[in-house]
């Protein structure tokens, strides 16, 4: 019985997706619940699973295609099973394979040896490794994530064209010639949906916030000291390492609560106080940086975070992020310091109105009761929306952090 695969429904925010990648291909036999192929949207990917074991038998939209909530995007034959290659007549089966190398009685035709290696080609560089049989295996990739381009393709066949030898002249040189001289290779590839998405919102916060930024700098010796003595009985009680990240959360929180424009959002004429503190947490993945939201912070512990924040970190690089865990959010931290980044001036998410910039720890020379000292010090900014956050409030929010930072083990009483 043939099923129609269709595109889930979609979130009311979401107007349509993208086919993203497709993981199986007519002819392939699938399992129920398999995910057969990814949607791209402005947010998040969704993944659509297979409705029943069978064999997938047509595929209708092609990765790049645009479809709504509902379109039929493959058939899937129910049930069938997928038909193994017949042996050549009058001739011994082939023996198994293994895959990726040819059997007897075969050719080896580059991109048909190893389709697994083409998958993620562009057309063109297809049609290239196709046309030159390419063994596309063997071609170092110069694109996003080691991806083979159509630009690798054709310099690995001007290297690999060389003039045969003779006995007058004997063996040439394997030396590559100046074929590869000067070679400037480019690649236009467009903007996957959630980067064109991370776009328009950012020039969105520039043009329409009066946005401004704050800076101050944080002595964390006694985080550092309380990691150290509490970190591996924090470990073996939680499962899990007690980082940074938890005690800027916990900082922000207590700080959001003393200073609540901070937290709120613009709504037209109206300014909307948040009475409980949302946290989004700024995570960079391969398609972009999202901020998935630790709901209710202000009643999680140091466990709590450090899990909630190791689980957004997961998912979000495995593209598991839904859009509820995106939904939302009071005030954002951004923690640049993980690349090496000293300090930065983070733009504001909307609709909210600050976002707290953590940077990298840096041993530095500090004056501390009239001594000259070396101590762990970094540097905190935050951004805010002009329009109803004062700068008053802003210095006094980071200042805040800072003192909370600095004493840290009055976060933990509360005081």
């Amino acid at each position: 019985m043939s099923i129609e695969v269709k595109v889930p429904v979609l979130p009311e925010s979401v107007s349509d997706a993208t086919i993203a990648t497709w993981h199986k291909q007519p002819g392939d036999a699938v399992k129920r619940d398999e995910n057969l192929v990814d949607l791209e949207t402005d947010k998040v990917v969704l993944e659509v699973p297979a409705p029943a074991d069978g064999v997938l038998k047509e595929i209708r939209h092609q990765a790049g295609d645009t479809v709504n909530s509902q379109d039929v995007i493959a058939i899937l034959e129910e049930g069938a099973v997928a038909a193994a290659p017949k042996a050549e007549p009058d001739k011994p089966a082939a023996p198994a394979k293994t895959e990726g190398q040819p059997g007897p009685g075969t050719r080896d035709r580059g991109s048909a040896k190893a389709p697994a290696a083409t998958e993620d080609l562009s057309p063109a560089a297809r049609r290239v490794a196709a046309e030159q049989n390419i063994d596309v295996s063997k071609v170092p990739g110069t694109g996003r994530s080691g991806q083979v381009t159509k630009e690798d393709l054709v310099n690995y066949s001007k290297g690999s064209q060389q003039p045969a030898t003779s006995a007058s002249t004997g063996p040439r040189s394997a030396v590559p010639g100046p074929a590869f001289a000067g070679s400037r290779p480019e690649e236009r590839v467009p903007m996957t949906r959630m980067r064109a998405r991370i776009a328009e919102r950012l020039m969105q916060s520039k043009n329409s916030i009066a946005m401004l930024t704050s800076s101050n700098e944080v002595n964390l010796a006694n985080v550092v000291a309380m990691r150290k003595q509490l970190g591996e009985q924090f470990q073996k009680a939680h499962g899990i390492k007690l980082g940074f990240m938890s005690f800027f959360v916990k900082a922000a929180c207590e700080a959001l609560k003393r200073h609540p424009v901070v937290n709120a959002s613009v709504d037209g004429n109206d300014i909307i106080y948040h009475g409980y503190q949302d946290i989004s947490v700024a995570v960079a993945t391969d398609r972009g940086l999202v901020t998935p939201v630790l709901r209710d912070a202000q009643d999680m512990g140091f466990a709590d975070i450090e899990k909630a924040i190791a689980d957004f970190a997961e998912r979000a690089r495995a593209g598991k992020l839904t859009l509820d865990d995106l939904q939302g959010g009071t005030f954002t931290i951004t923690n640049g310091g993980t690349f090496g980044s000293l300090f930065s001036t983070p733009i504001v998410n909307p609709p909210q109105s600050g976002i707290l910039g953590m940077h990298t720890i840096k041993e530095r020379a500090i004056v501390e009761n009239g001594q000259v000292i070396a101590a762990p010090m970094m540097y905190i900014a935050i951004s805010y929306d002009h329009r109803i956050v004062d700068g008053k409030d802003a210095v006094l929010f980071l200042v805040d952090i800072k003192n909370q930072l600095e004493n840290p083990y009055k976060m933990l009483l509360d005081i």
